[in-house]
Order: structure tokens, then sequence, then C-alpha cells
């Protein structure tokens, strides 16, 4: 699986590693996802989903479903 989160579809970024001596060198500035168990109320059942840290606050705060009724998810395919 893509390292993306399932709910923002936050994926790693390409930027530039600056020396002091103003060198630039690649690198890659991966999210912060997590793999998560989230308790679904309205399916009765945890649900296993990778998402980044700002989603897992959203979720939070929002709750499960709106958050993946915005996200267009399927709750019943995790």
């Amino acid at each position: 699986m893509a390292r993306r989160c399932q709910i923002t579809g936050k994926k790693a970024n390409n930027g530039y590693a600056v020396s002091h001596s103003h060198r630039r060198t690649k690198k890659l500035q991966e999210a912060n996802l997590q793999w998560k168990r989230i308790w679904w109320a309205e399916g009765n059942r945890w649900v296993r989903i990778k998402l980044s840290t700002k989603a897992l606050k959203t979720v939070q705060k929002k709750g499960l479903h709106a958050v993946a009724k915005e996200a267009g998810l399927n709750l019943n395919k995790f």
C-alpha cells in the first residue's frame, strides 16, 4: 500500500536539504502516517486505517463517520 493518508490524501513531498555552504541535495519529506484502529459506532466494529496525525485530530473532533463521508470513503471495505 502506498504511503498516503486514506482520509486527506497526504503524501510525501520532494524538497532540498540545504547545507551551511548552500549545497542542495534532494530529500523526501514523508507525511506523518500512523496505522490506527478506530471504533466505528455506526458499523459497530473496529476499523483499521492509515491516516496522518492531522487527520487523526480531525477524526477525534468530528467523528469517524462524518470525516469518512466527507472524504468519500466506504468504511465497510476496511
